[in-house]
């Protein structure tokens, strides 16, 4: 491909993904001149080489990412205990940067978000909750304060999009506690490559 994501006029199109908007791609692949995009680059080749990859997600939220791809080779926790305040009843929506962790951790408490990206892979995230899956209202490029208050003025009682987004979330919320139980997705999923890399048999 030449040139650099940033400039493409159209969004790329990744197996399993949402377009994802040229500008929106991870930061270590937007300039091919760095260390880090050939790093990206040479990781990537190996993925082909591993027998599984775990994948920090449940099958609710990415229903047909599988079947899409069928066939195709900043966290500081002293600032705050997120959990904690995630957990809290009050809690009526989370500003979040989209760093995965904190994303799946909102979806678990049932928080809906507004996503705010800065670097990584955030951007990308962003899009996928917003464009993708819908339990996030983006925070415009703009940054302007007002459409920051409004963006989460939609999200926490907002009659359209917002009220998509917290019933989204709600579902999301089921379907990741459901699949942290016994016999649930997750933990089958995880006891499944467990037996394969110890040669034991399913419990």
């Amino acid at each position: 491909m030449p040139g650099e994501f940033r400039d493409l006029a159209e969004p790329v199109r990744l197996p399993g993904c949402v377009p994802i908007p040229g500008a929106d791609i991870l930061s270590p692949l937007q300039d091919k001149s760095s260390p880090s995009y050939r790093w990206m680059v040479h990781h990537g080749r190996r993925y082909r080489e591993a027998h599984a990859i775990l994948v920090n997600s449940f099958d609710v939220l990415e229903p047909d990412a599988a079947t899409r791809t069928e066939g195709v080779g900043l966290l500081v926790p002293s600032w705050a205990p997120q959990t904690e305040v995630l957990a809290h009843e009050a809690t009526g929506c989370f500003l979040v940067h989209c760093g995965w962790n904190s994303v799946l951790e909102s979806l678990v408490h049932g928080v809906p978000m507004v996503a705010w990206p800065l670097f990584a892979e955030q951007r990308q995230n962003a899009v996928m909750l917003s464009e993708g899956v819908g339990a996030a209202v983006r925070v415009p490029a703009t940054k302007r304060k007002e459409e920051i208050a409004a963006a989460v003025r939609e999200v926490m009682a907002g009659p359209g999009k917002g009220a998509e987004v917290r019933a989204k979330v709600a579902t999301l919320q089921k379907a990741a506690i459901e699949g942290l139980l016994e016999g649930g997705a997750a933990t089958a999923a995880l006891d499944e490559v467990a037996s394969r890399w110890t040669g034991a048999e399913h419990a």
